[in-house]
Order: C-alpha cells, then sequence, then structure tokens
C-alpha cells in the first residue's frame, strides 16, 4: 500500500473541478431544508443557556448582592432554563416545515436517481 500515492490522489480530488450532479443538488436541498432549524437551534440554545447563567451568577450573589438580586436571579434562571426546554420541540417543528416545504423537490429528485442506476 503506497501512501503517498493515496496522499496525492486525495489532493488531487479535492483540486479536481466538480461536477453539479444530482446527488450534489440533492444534498443541496437537503442542506436547504435543515439549515433553518439547525441556525435556531444553536442560536436560541447559546442564548437561553447564557440567560440561565446570568440568573445564576444573581441568584449565587456572584454579579450582584441582596435579596433583590436572588429573586431576580431566580426568575432569570427559570427563563433560561425555561429557553433550554424549548429549543428542542421548537427546533423539531421548524425542521418539519423545512422538510415539508422541500419534500416534493427532493422525492423527485431522489427518484431520478434510483431510476437512472
Amino acid at each position: 500500500m503506497n501512501t503517498d500515492r493515496i496522499i496525492a490522489q486525495a489532493i488531487a480530488k479535492e483540486y479536481a473541478p466538480k461536477d453539479n450532479s444530482k446527488i450534489v443538488a440533492l444534498k443541496k436541498l437537503d442542506n436547504k431544508a435543515k439549515m433553518p432549524a439547525t441556525v435556531f437551534a444553536y442560536t436560541f440554545g447559546i442564548v437561553s443557556a447564557l440567560v440561565a447563567g446570568t440568573g445564576m451568577c444573581l441568584a449565587m450573589g456572584q454579579i450582584g448582592s441582596g435579596i433583590v438580586a436572588f429573586v431576580a436571579g431566580i426568575i432569570i434562571g427559570i427563563i433560561g432554563f425555561s429557553g433550554c426546554c424549548v429549543n428542542y420541540p421548537v427546533y423539531k417543528k421548524i425542521l418539519e416545515k423545512g422538510k415539508n416545504k422541500y419534500a416534493f423537490e427532493i422525492v423527485e429528485l431522489a427518484r431520478q436517481i434510483s431510476e437512472e442506476k
């Protein structure tokens, strides 16, 4: 097994012109259907985790002190953790909506690909 040859072929394949085949189009459609849900889930999850962390810092007295900071921290923490809990069901709804939007095109393209082979 010649590793130099394998490496050379891998590098050459990387620089070879890409053909716009139906498989590439199918992958792009699949990505287009899933991307909005993924972006939302990451963004909303990060923001919710930061809000929950801020609430925990307030409740533990790391940011403020006193009963007002403690109560505000608990409320803010509950809001943050609620956002974390709601993130996955909302993600699933957005993903389902995206899949329904592109389902016909993806199924037709997949049918064309399967009939060619």
